[in-house]
């Protein structure tokens, strides 16, 4: 039995500087252009629908990016009925309302402002929750900061899995909580419409400001 477990401990040291050569690795090419280079903000899809499993996957992969505390205060609706979505088109505004109702499917993203009642579980270093129990302003802040960080991170994730994302302001926010979060505790920041881009017909990229336009090094 010990040499069975000593076996298994080598196992995972071989694995290990395996692991952390890997992540210290630039993604391919071709990856970069998935996420960054080639994508873009497209707002309208071809028929196929988005199952549960990517949207499973999805959610899999946003989760994972970094929140403060870990309190991941992020919420998500992924409205994909007619139904759903007919009950979202009054609070659109009259230039997203089209595209939105054709999308396969739309993310609306939102902070849940008690995000700190699972800090217990998510973040258990040291109690963190009376933190922000003591300072609601604080708890806003920290709540629509970090959701906005996860919104990017569905982004990416959508790109990572072959979708594409269409991030869209333009909407009446408390209408949309009023409709899909009426328990108060949760403010929508973000609708982002999910699906397979159709690229017929689209724009060239718009410039970017350049390093020495955007970026100090000191």
């Amino acid at each position: 039995m010990l040499g069975k477990a000593l076996d298994r401990e080598s196992q995972i040291n071989v694995r290990r500087p395996t692991l952390e050569i890997f992540m210290s690795q630039p993604l391919s090419d071709h990856a970069l252009n998935q996420l960054f280079r080639e994508a873009r903000s497209l707002h309208t899809f071809d028929d196929r629908p988005v199952s549960d499993e990517t949207l499973h996957q999805l959610y899999d992969l946003l989760r994972l990016g970094p929140t403060a505390f870990n309190g991941q205060p992020g919420r998500y609706v992924f409205v994909r009925s007619a139904e759903a979505k007919e009950r979202l088109a009054p609070a659109l505004s009259a230039s997203n309302r089209a595209k939105t109702l054709a999308a396969p499917v739309t993310a609306i993203v939102a902070c849940h402002m008690r995000f700190y009642e699972h800090l217990p579980v998510l973040f258990p270093a040291y109690d963190a929750r009376s933190v922000f129990e003591q300072s609601p302003e604080h708890a806003k802040q920290t709540a629509e900061r970090n959701s906005m960080l996860q919104a990017g991170y569905l982004i990416l994730a959508a790109r990572a899995l072959g979708l594409d994302a269409g991030p869209m302001a333009g909407f009446d926010a408390a209408h949309v909580d009023r409709l899909f979060f009426p328990d108060g505790e949760h403010h929508t920041l973000l609708l982002v419409n999910l699906g397979y881009g159709n690229r017929t017909g689209l724009k060239p990229r718009g410039p970017r400001l350049s390093f020495e336009q955007a970026v100090k090094l000191v």
